[in-house]
């Protein structure tokens, strides 16, 4: 009797935990943002980099870190920055009809997805942010008083 009871409960776990694994209704229905195009996508990811250089800053300021791993960390995120900003003049630097094309495809993209939230959007170059930040990942400015208290003066 036991036996039965624990087998069934195992059966019911075992679909639990694979169904939404072997599911297709959730296909096309993405969690994180598209970029629409391949130069936004390069800011963006520039970004999350310049995060992560500035949390191994902290990190290796703070004795959390080894000299050793801290230098081979900051050679290889400078190594991809420098990537980046290779990849984004070449993409700047495109053909006109190149440019066409890429501007044809994002206006059609943006028709499909939906606007970002205000506060993500840089007032100053129009930058659509990933996340809620203090200042502008593509042109630096100050994105406002989020992230201050209501009290400050």
């Amino acid at each position: 009797m036991s036996m039965g009871i624990a087998f069934a409960i195992s059966l019911a776990l075992a679909v639990f935990v694979a169904y939404p694994l072997l599911s297709t209704a959730a296909e096309g229905r993405g969690t994180l943002p598209i970029d629409v195009t391949p130069l936004g996508d390069l800011k963006r990811r520039r970004l999350v980099l310049y995060e992560n250089i500035q949390d191994l800053e902290f990190e290796y300021r703070a004795k959390k870190i080894a000299r050793d791993d801290y230098e081979s960390l900051r050679e290889s995120y400078t190594a991809e920055a420098v990537r980046l900003l290779t990849a984004a003049q070449e993409i700047e630097r495109s053909s006109p009809e190149d440019a066409f094309i890429e501007q044809e495809v994002a206006s059609r993209r943006a028709q499909r997805r939906i606007p970002p939230k205000d506060e993500y959007v840089c007032p100053k170059c129009g930058f659509e942010n990933p996340l809620p930040v203090k200042f502008c990942g593509d042109c630096g400015a100050r994105l406002g008083d989020r992230g201050q208290g209501a009290g400050n003066r």
